[in-house]
């Protein structure tokens, strides 16, 4: 009996499975009616954030604020926008040459931006557009990180990694490791007196700022165009390759990588890592924006627009539910991190089915029609023909060598490579 009117009637279950013999195809229904839902609402685009005038080709988001983050553009324009109003809240005309680089400085409101224009420059939104220090470089700057508790920051550019301390006008040491041009650098957020630098010669460096000497150098078959620590994990990082490929790294041993994320179909311009660790983003040169699980080698998502061009820089927000793309169109698009995901305050009703629904995806993925409906993803129509292509080139490849291994005998002694050190030539220290 019910005590009051409002109250639910209480319905008695009996969960023994001799009484319920229909039970597993019933649930199997359910779960291919929730899997096809979840593609059918899978509406990721949130915003645009437009006001630059040429591309967005440096971002960084605040460690301190959640809804803050800094962009910087090829026309020497810097931005600091206020992402749940998708409004711009402070902006100067800081260089004279593209922004290659914003990080967030180690207090409040101060960042700091380098340029080609061989400066750097130390910004604070509460006390106007003008710079609070300008350092003189003497060669253009290619990125620029902060360490996350002390006055110091490196900049690469040139022929060597500068360490600078900001009450100095000059760098306090200089790293040096035979390389043409450093384009990026890195600091790690857990063990931040390392940072990771990468150059045009193919290598991704190590250093140690307690020592001012560099731990290894990694050398690999084509250069990496960017680098992310794990928030987690003090020695685990992601660096994005022109191969088409982003490659998960332990710094302990870097002979072999940790992990492959594959599926881009031209160079991988930037990858960030989510503030759990959990999840990968990486930015392409075909357009297209691609979520990855950091332990499986090939992404959940790919997002695209008709008018989103190349994508130069990618950002995780700090609650990981959002990532952030900027692009040579001017435009900084706001995704959902998981593309089907509802908006708002969730009922309690609402919440019990969705994770029902969830459970029912695990029980049955490995159903055919779950699984081919759960992968499915609309790509344009050049990425599909170009992803097409290079899997016949793959596999031609693959063929050819096996066919080498047939018929000679040398090839047959030969020693298989592994797909995670293909792209590794070797690791000095």
């Amino acid at each position: 009996m019910r005590e009051r009117s409002q109250d639910l009637h209480k319905v008695q279950r009996n969960f023994d499975p001799t009484i319920h013999p229909f039970e597993q195809g019933r649930e199997y229904v359910r779960a291919l009616n929730a899997v096809k839902l979840e593609r059918m609402f899978a509406k990721p685009f949130i915003a645009a954030l437009s006001g630059h005038i040429d591309g967005v080709y440096s971002m960084a988001k605040h460690p301190n604020r959640l809804n803050c983050m800094i962009s910087g553009s090829g026309d020497g324009e810097i931005r600091v926008w206020h992402l749940s109003e998708q409004q711009t809240v402070w902006r100067a005309h800081g260089h004279r040459g593209i922004v290659q680089g914003v990080c967030a400085g180690y207090n409040g409101g101060q960042f700091l931006s380098c340029s080609t224009d061989k400066t750097v420059k130390i910004w604070d939104t509460n006390t106007g557009t003008e710079p609070v220090q300008t350092y003189l470089a003497n060669q253009a700057l290619m990125g620029i990180s902060h360490h996350r508790n002390k006055p110091l920051f490196a900049t690469a550019g040139g022929s060597s990694v500068d360490l600078w301390d900001e009450t100095r006008s000059d760098p306090i040491h200089q790293f040096e490791w035979g390389s043409d041009s450093y384009q990026t650098v890195k600091f790690n957020q857990v063990q931040p007196n390392i940072f990771a630098s990468s150059g045009t010669d193919r290598t991704v460096v190590l250093y140690d700022i307690r020592t001012n000497q560099q731990l290894s150098k990694l050398v690999m078959t084509m250069r990496t165009n960017a680098i992310a620590w794990n928030p987690i994990e003090a020695y685990t990082f992601v660096t994005a390759n022109e191969d088409h490929n982003a490659y998960v790294f332990d710094m302990r041993k870097m002979d072999s990588a940790h992990n492959v994320l594959k599926d881009h179909v031209s160079a991988v311009m930037d990858v960030d890592y989510s503030p759990t660790g959990q999840e990968i983003v990486t930015g392409s040169y075909d357009r297209t924006l691609r979520i990855f699980d950091a332990k499986r080698g090939h992404s959940r998502d790919a997002y695209h627009t008709k008018r989103m061009q190349r994508i130069f820089s990618v950002q995780f927000s700090m609650d990981s539910k959002y990532v952030l793309s900027g692009s040579d169109d001017g435009n900084i698009r706001i995704w959902k991190a998981h593309a089907s995901e509802k908006l708002g305050v969730k009922d309690w009703r609402e919440k019990h089915s969705l994770e029902y629904q969830a459970a029912l995806k695990e029980r049955f993925k490995h159903m055919d029609e779950i699984r081919r409906i759960d992968r499915h993803r609309p790509l344009p129509n050049d990425v599909r023909r170009a992803d097409k292509l290079k899997k016949e080139i793959l596999s031609a490849e693959k063929r050819k060598d096996e066919n080498r291994r047939k018929h000679s005998k040398k090839a047959a002694e030969e020693k298989r490579v592994p797909e995670r050190k293909k792209a590794i030539i070797g690791v000095a220290k």
